[in-house]
């Protein structure tokens, strides 16, 4: 029967259950607090710059393929899609560096000429991240998370030994140069924790790296937040901007209609692809599923301090994805981590989309995205913002040999303080929760309230976990749940 479904938020999972749902034969009717949608992944327009203000990295194209293909549709109807050649490079100091091909050939012969043999162990292991990614990505990730059940598999049960071991662990058993084991270990920060507290099953995340290659949408990856909203109109979802979402209402344990800037809005079932605890917030206690201590003792991925700066020059001596890894890993993840605080030496991320896409720059400039992981919940202040910035210019300028601080023509800077802000987020964190073994799966918080007949939720918070095809493949899922149970 047809049915009247609200949903709370406009990111990727909500917009991907969108579609479903209106394919199904509902009426659904978007609700986003903001003035334009995307949740995370929306866009900072200045001065002829144009910047992705959330995800930069289009990783798992097949995923992409898929939920469109579920519409008989193609990316390519709706956005033009970039390999990245390299697909990105890492910097440990000054003109030194390693260079990531687009293609695992040319990436196992840089590993073998840093360390002699480990490129036939890189490919090797590849296979098996390549095996781990189809029983994963093909299958698993593809269930609501109700059941442990649920991951067991004939497959899966061949690899629980990678369940009880660790990334970190797993990459150490393999390579030995501490340069290799750091790219190696690089992907899994996608899902929000330390190597060492990440499954080794995880590691097909190295597969969708090496294997799948990294990519850009061009005009950014907003561009696929549009073309989901296309997708989403044609299938006859209304959206609303400006539209902040007050309540939830209740009635006899039942979701009947949300408050919207005032003004009650009823619907049969509702949907949050918003930040799930706030989403909690908005029920009457004795409604939410998870307590206050229940948040607090889980760990979350980390917040960033973002910076988003117009160049009035072309830079030089930087690719399109950039990390900066001159400093030790470890004792930035452990102020992450394990003693939440400003880290002493940073670790960094920038991202120069017009290296590869005109349209992210006025001609002759530059746009760069500078990202620093931060622990969440920490304090923001411009003074500290102001002091991370000029920390990390000052040894951009030294590892990359030129002057950059004199060619800046502006900046803008996103922190914990405007993710709580602009997305309501759990002590501002920017990935969710992160995918830990204890909080992998079933163990992540439902889909489906446990309280509420006909509440839902889906996003980074739930399963399958943090990220954007994560994100796709939640608001299926979702969907899938509210045609069987409502």
């Amino acid at each position: 029967m047809k049915k009247q479904i609200h949903i709370i938020g406009s990111g990727f999972s909500a917009l991907a259950a969108a579609c479903y749902l209106a394919k199904d034969g509902n009426q659904v009717t978007l609700f986003e607090k903001n003035k334009t949608i995307g949740g995370r992944a929306r866009q900072l327009k200045k001065e002829g710059f144009v910047f992705d203000i959330g995800p930069t990295w289009y990783w798992m194209p097949d995923v992409f393929e898929r939920f469109f293909s579920d519409f008989n549709k193609k990316p390519s109807d709706y956005y033009d899609l970039i390999k990245l050649s390299p697909a990105y490079q890492v910097y440990f100091g000054v003109q030194d560096f390693i260079t990531i091909a687009d293609n695992l050939e040319e990436i196992a012969k840089t590993f073998e000429s840093i360390e002699p043999g480990s490129g036939a162990v890189l490919k090797a292991f590849m296979k098996e991240a390549q095996d781990n990614y189809n029983i994963a990505i093909l299958d698993l990730v593809y269930r609501p998370g109700e059941s442990p059940l649920e991951l067991v598999t004939i497959k899966s049960a061949k690899k629980i030994n990678q369940f009880f071991s660790n990334i970190s662990k797993e990459v150490r058993k393999r390579f030995k140069n501490d340069k290799l084991i750091q790219i190696l270990e690089f992907p899994v920060l996608f899902l929000g924790a330390k190597p060492s507290d990440t499954p080794a099953f995880y590691s097909f995340m190295n597969f969708a790296d090496f294997g799948l290659g990294t990519w850009h949408p061009k005009n950014g990856m907003y561009s696929v937040i549009l073309a989901m909203e296309k997708l989403a109109h044609e299938l006859g979802v209304q959206i609303e901007t400006d539209a902040n979402v007050e309540e939830i209402i209740v009635q006899n344990q039942k979701a009947v209609g949300i408050k919207v800037n005032g003004v009650s809005k009823l619907a049969d079932v509702i949907l949050s692809g918003a930040d799930y605890h706030h989403t909690e917030t908005l029920l009457k206690p004795e409604y939410r599923a998870y307590s206050e201590k229940y948040w607090n003792q889980k760990t979350f991925a980390p917040s960033s301090l973002l910076f988003y700066v117009g160049f009035s020059k072309k830079l030089q001596n930087v690719e399109h994805h950039s990390l900066f890894f001159d400093v030790p890993f470890d004792k930035h993840a452990k102020d992450i981590y394990d003693h939440p605080k400003w880290p002493e030496e940073p670790l960094f991320y920038a991202s120069f989309p017009s290296k590869t896409d005109e349209s992210a720059a006025p001609s002759g400039n530059e746009a760069g995205i500078f990202l620093i992981p931060l622990a969440p919940g920490l304090e923001d202040t411009e003074e500290l913002r102001n002091t991370y910035f000029n920390l990390i210019i000052e040894r951009f300028e030294k590892i990359t040999k030129q002057d950059v601080k004199n060619y800046i023509i502006f900046r803008e800077s996103f922190c914990v303080n405007d993710f709580i802000k602009e997305y309501n987020s759990y002590k501002g964190n920017a990935y969710g929760m992160a995918n830990t073994l204890l909080q992998t799966a079933f163990l992540r918080p439902k889909l489906r309230s446990k309280k509420v007949k006909n509440l839902y939720f889906t996003g980074q918070l739930t399963v399958p976990g943090p990220g954007v095809p994560p994100s796709l493949i939640s608001g299926k899922l979702v969907s899938e749940l509210i045609s069987k149970y409502s």
